[in-house]
């Protein structure tokens, strides 16, 4: 069998894989100016963050608050062919003497081609706050 990938799975796996190499100016570039992360949670690494800069703020405070280690492995990337691709990662991390492995996942909202919206699911919302701790 033959697999297709949906032109919105595929710039979400880009996405993906210029977040792992560290290219904020490709991920840029998939998403609109007014893109929208939305992160669960009471943490300081929860809420929402709008505009493309602040998406991309949000993301280098992952590296800068895990010493580097941050890194996200794609499960896979599912669209429903409108506009919508549900994406299933495990997420790793260590801050300081802590280290984290959970899976989660994120909803994309793609409008012409490029990621618009984003809402960020975890597998144990507290356990993130935990991890991520307060401001």
């Amino acid at each position: 069998m033959t697999h297709h990938e949906h032109p919105d799975a595929s710039v979400v796996r880009r996405g993906y894989e210029a977040f792992a190499a560290g290219d904020m100016e490709t991920l840029a570039s998939l998403m609109t100016g007014d893109c929208t992360h939305h992160s669960p949670g009471e943490s300081r690494m929860s809420g929402h963050f709008k505009g493309r800069d602040n998406v991309l703020d949000h993301y280098g405070q992952l590296a800068e608050l895990t010493g580097g280690t941050f890194r996200v492995e794609l499960k896979g990337a599912y669209p429903d062919g409108r506009g919508h691709v549900m994406s299933v990662h495990r997420w790793h991390g260590d801050r300081g003497d802590r280290g984290i492995e959970m899976d989660g996942g994120l909803f994309f909202t793609l409008i012409g081609g490029k990621i618009s919206d984003i809402d960020e699911c975890v597998a144990d919302i507290p356990e993130s706050d935990a991890f991520w701790g307060t401001a």
